[in-house]
């Protein structure tokens, strides 16, 4: 059996009963950062073998996993924080496990994506979530694909590159009504509301730190949009 196990996106407190028992469970525990996982593992006293799956050694990691699986052992999945394979590699090993014919089940937990959403304050009847941002290739393409979009646009952010982002969403969106939810269920929690351009001031005045989902209402959500 291969479980998708959800771990905390920062307060250690919202981890799940069950999510306890299969960790302590299972054969192995693979994870993005084996360094953070052995942190929490460690608070709950669980001892058990991690190994690392992330991007660059997915491709030799998953001959491995779906061959332990195929021996009859449970294998754990997690990711640094949060839902595994959302914005990871991780659903490259859902994929191949399915053709494989091996069982998949999800151990359902904290997400910033909606943790975030749900006090944004704006309307999540429908959304578009678009993880993290092209870089460079595919960037414009993706806001030019974004101007007509109705729905609120939900995005994984990085305080290096949270201001270029707002900058290309006054740009190609216009000043619509935005909402930055930081560092959520930590210590730090922050959440900024306002318009593109208000946002962009106050950080270019107070940089913000850690990590970042960002919220963008819909095109015709804001009475006031304007380029």
């Amino acid at each position: 059996m291969l479980y998708i196990v959800t771990t905390p996106i920062g307060n250690l407190e919202d981890i799940t009963m069950r999510a306890l028992r299969i960790l302590k469970e299972v054969n192995y525990i693979f994870a993005e950062d084996t360094r953070q996982t052995k942190k929490l593992l460690r608070n709950f006293e669980i001892e058990n073998i991690v190994y690392q799956y992330h991007e660059h050694n997915k491709l030799q990691q998953i001959g491995n996993i779906i061959s332990l699986l195929k021996n009859g052992k449970d294998i754990a999945l997690v990711t640094d924080a949060g839902v595994p394979c959302i914005s990871d590699p991780g659903y490259e090993v859902v994929d191949e496990a399915l053709k494989e014919g091996v069982e998949v089940t999800s151990v359902p937990g904290p997400s910033a994506l909606t943790a975030a959403a749900s006090i944004s304050g704006v309307s999540m009847r429908r959304f578009v979530f678009e993880g993290f941002l092209p870089k460079k290739k595919g960037r414009q393409t993706l806001f030019k694909k974004l101007v007509e979009e109705e729905r609120a646009i939900i995005i994984f952010e990085s305080p290096n590159r949270i201001l270029k982002t707002l900058k290309d969403i006054n740009g190609y969106l216009g000043n619509r009504s935005i909402v930055i939810v930081r560092e959520i269920t930590k210590v730090y929690e922050e959440i900024i509301r306002g318009k593109t351009l208000e946002v962009i001031d106050k950080l270019e005045k107070k940089p913000i730190k850690g990590e970042i989902v960002l919220i963008i209402r819909g095109k015709g959500e804001d009475k006031n949009d304007s380029k």
